[in-house]
């Protein structure tokens, strides 16, 4: 075994080990398929080095053409699937018109015009313009984490690297005059360790964001209400108190409602939980698809929900409140027993630059309970006037 071949059979064995950890990242997330495209472009990634290195020993030069084209293939498919990642649109017809015209001019600079180095140009020039896209489209993306600008980096350093580093080499070494001489060429060892430093790189980096993906999405799971489908009280505390703290930095009010389920104990007692269950959900879907950007919502107790609305203008928030309550019936029309008439209560409390959550929420809650006393299926806002005794409170409970 020489070091030549030792330094060949590098980068497609790093290929075929970080093509085998995403395959297993994929296989526990099978819904992430962005991991399988990125797990699939090292495989490619690999295939082209095994026929590039090893296929000309024992074949001839039309094993070049499928070598670039496994390259091209690679850059689309670890290229597309970091995108797809962020949740931005893959651009196919250019990415798949880039490969099909890299296959085009392969036969082309290998059976009809031979020539080697502009064949070398031509497949950086393409890798360029692929690892371009890349970045021109991630450039705009909010990053959220370092690794987030840090992959944003590595596509700009793989756009550099197709683009000067061939030009720069031949520049001071010159073209090639056949495939021999390409092989053992200081330009075709540059390109052995400068692809395993990317590749490292460009895994390292999707393997850590991955990593963080899973992380929040566990954090996402620990913190959301299965039932009704918005946060759930630890969520919405810890997100309320975050919100709050940065009105009061911005010296800006805030709006809190509490709305509670009327009746929720007598449907319980009358139609069992399922149905009572089935009206959280229903509330939950109908104040989820409600909430307008920036507001905080969850569950907060069995029938209880609340929403925070930071930088607040008070009659906006009220209105949105009315909405909720005269919409809610509409949203339940053929999905609960014809005999529900369901309705909601809710108390509204504004809260002034520096107020704390619990002191806010158990304002909100008098309002909540004076709304209750006075009918039901209504917005009550909280005034100072406003009290109520425990034994008043123990026997709204589940009204």
């Amino acid at each position: 075994m020489t070091s030549q071949f030792v330094i060949a059979m590098l980068n497609p064995t790093i290929g075929m080990l970080f093509a085998s950890a995403f395959f297993l990242l994929w296989t526990n997330q099978r819904g992430q398929n962005y991991i399988l495209m990125i797990a699939l472009s090292y495989v490619a990634s690999s295939v082209g080095f095994l026929i590039q290195d090893v296929g000309p020993s024992f074949a001839n030069k039309f094993e070049r053409i499928p070598a670039n084209v496994c390259f091209l293939v690679t850059g689309y498919l670890l290229i597309g699937g970091a995108l797809k990642r962020y949740g931005l649109r893959i651009p196919h017809v250019l990415m798949a018109g880039i490969v099909a015209a890299g296959a085009a001019w392969q036969v082309w600079f290998v059976l009809v015009q031979p020539d080697l180095t502009a064949r070398v140009f031509m497949v950086n020039f393409l890798l360029g313009c692929i690892s371009l896209i890349g970045a021109v489209k991630l450039h705009p993306v909010e990053k959220r984490h370092s690794v987030d600008r840090l992959l944003f980096w590595v596509m700009v350093l793989c756009t550099l690297n197709f683009f000067l580093r061939p030009a720069s080499i031949m520049l001071l070494a010159g073209g090639f005059t056949d495939f021999g001489s390409f092989q053992q060429s200081f330009y075709w060892t540059t390109v052995q360790f400068t692809q395993v430093m990317i590749s490292v790189l460009f895994a390292l980096t999707l393997m850590v964001a991955i990593a963080l993906d899973l992380i929040a999405e566990l954090r996402r799971e620990a913190n959301t209400d299965k039932l009704s489908g918005v946060l759930n009280r630890r969520g919405f505390e810890r997100d309320a108190v975050a919100a709050l703290g940065a009105c009061g930095e911005r010296r800006q009010s805030a709006c809190l409602m509490i709305a509670d389920l009327d009746h929720f104990k007598a449907i319980n007692d009358a139609h069992g939980h399922a149905v009572g269950d089935r009206a959280i959900s229903l509330f939950g879907q109908h104040l989820a698809a409600s909430l307008q950007p920036g507001m905080i919502a969850g569950r907060i107790g069995g029938e209880e929900f609340a929403v925070l609305v930071p930088e607040a203008e008070f009659g906006a928030a009220r209105r949105f409140a009315e909405a909720l309550r005269a919409d809610f019936p509409q949203k339940c029309a053929g999905r609960l027993p014809l005999s529900l008439s369901p309705s909601v209560s809710i108390g509204l409390c504004l809260a002034g630059p520096g107020v704390e959550l619990y002191d806010l929420m158990h304002k909100a809650d008098e309002a909540l309970y004076h709304a209750k006393r006075l009918g039901r299926n209504q917005v009550q806002v909280f005034t100072p006037r406003q009290s109520d005794t425990p034994a008043t409170r123990h026997t709204l409970a589940g009204a």
